[in-house]
This record gives C-alpha cells, sequence and structure tokens, in this order.
C-alpha cells in the first residue's frame, strides 16, 4: 500500500480513551443500517466491494450495544481504498484511520468513523480485505442471533466491561477476546449450530 497507509499511534490512542457506552438494544439500528448500506453502495466503487455486512452487536436482536452501527466492508483492492475511497469517504463526513485487525500488527484496515452534531460516534465503517478474521466477525454475529443464550452471555460481559473500562476501549474489546473464541470454537465443533 502506499505511503498514507500508516497507523497513527497517537491518534488511534486517543480514540481508544472515548468513553464506553452500553446501552439497551435499539429497534432502530436494523433500519439505521439499510439506510447506511445503501448510502455506501451509492458511495462506494461497485467494482470494488466484494460484501458489506452489519457487524457487531448492534446486528443481534436483542442485544444491548455501543450505539453505533458496524459496518464491515469487503473490497477486493486496499491500493484502491488508499487512492480514492479515504479522500470519498472524508469528503462524505467521515474520520479516517489506519487501524490494525488485530493487536498492533499488520494487516491494517481502513476505519471511519461518522459523529452526530455533538461528537458522538454514530458509524464505524471497517473497509478490508477479506480474511479468516472478517469471516469470524459474521460467523460470531450469526451464531449470536441463533443462540440467544450465548447473546444473554455476551450481554452481561461487555455490561460488566464497559463499567470497569468505560475509557480504555483496549482492555474493553480485549476482555471480550476469550469469550468471542470460546464462542467461535463450539461453532466449529457443533456445540452450537
Amino acid at each position: 500500500m502506499n505511503e498514507r497507509a500508516k497507523v497513527d499511534r497517537k491518534r488511534l490512542a486517543v480514540l481508544m480513551k472515548e468513553r464506553i457506552a452500553v446501552v439497551p438494544y435499539d429497534p432502530e439500528w436494523p433500519r439505521r443500517y439499510d439506510e447506511l448500506e445503501v448510502r455506501l453502495k451509492k458511495l462506494l466503487p461497485k467494482n470494488l466491494v466484494q460484501r458489506i455486512a452489519h457487524i457487531g452487536s448492534t446486528a443481534v436482536p436483542g442485544l444491548s450495544a455501543k450505539p453505533i452501527i458496524d459496518v464491515q466492508v469487503e473490497v477486493n483492492d486496499m491500493d484502491e481504498v488508499c487512492e480514492r475511497v479515504v479522500s470519498m469517504m472524508e469528503e462524505a463526513g467521515y474520520e479516517f484511520l489506519w487501524r490494525p485487525s488485530i493487536g498492533e500488527a499488520a494487516p491494517y484496515y481502513a476505519w471511519f468513523i461518522k459523529r452526530d452534531a455533538v461528537g458522538v460516534r454514530t458509524e464505524h465503517i471497517h473497509i478490508l480485505s477479506p480474511d479468516h478474521t472478517s469471516a469470524e466477525r459474521i460467523i460470531f454475529r450469526d451464531l449470536l442471533r441463533r443462540h440467544p443464550e450465548e447473546a444473554a452471555a455476551y450481554e452481561r460481559l461487555k455490561t460488566d466491561l464497559a463499567k470497569r473500562h468505560a475509557r480504555d476501549r483496549t482492555a474493553y474489546s480485549t476482555g471480550k477476546t476469550e469469550f468471542i473464541q470460546a464462542t467461535l470454537r463450539k461453532g466449529r465443533e457443533g456445540a452450537l449450530r
């Protein structure tokens, strides 16, 4: 990727200290996602996009979540994202940052944040090349959709983590990792279908 594809660690650190709030499920989240998907399909080059998917807890009916619509956009050319899409998204009002997919190392993906009039995050657009991690995000979402008991346990964990780590998104995310991996393992082993 080009020179622009560098992680701004200082800015990322500031973003990771923004307040976390887990709120009760809002039945408007699916509608907001649908509207956002339509906007993204109009904005992004058609030949670039392979799949657009609603991910994260707002994609699971009934699940409490941070009230941010997370969208995963899988693309076939990250160089084109660097060269064309970043400026298009910034013109549409999104903040842009390269972000590591896992931990602190490559691969990186293009992360776009949209905020409301008072600066609260409302959307996260994750633009990336499809890989094992992006596939697992969708598998995890689908497992939670099909297994309300897993979704309820995840909700309890997230609520607790948000209280303990209200301004530490890294600790909040890290605290979810074991649960997510265990759920995916149960899915692979057939304990959850």
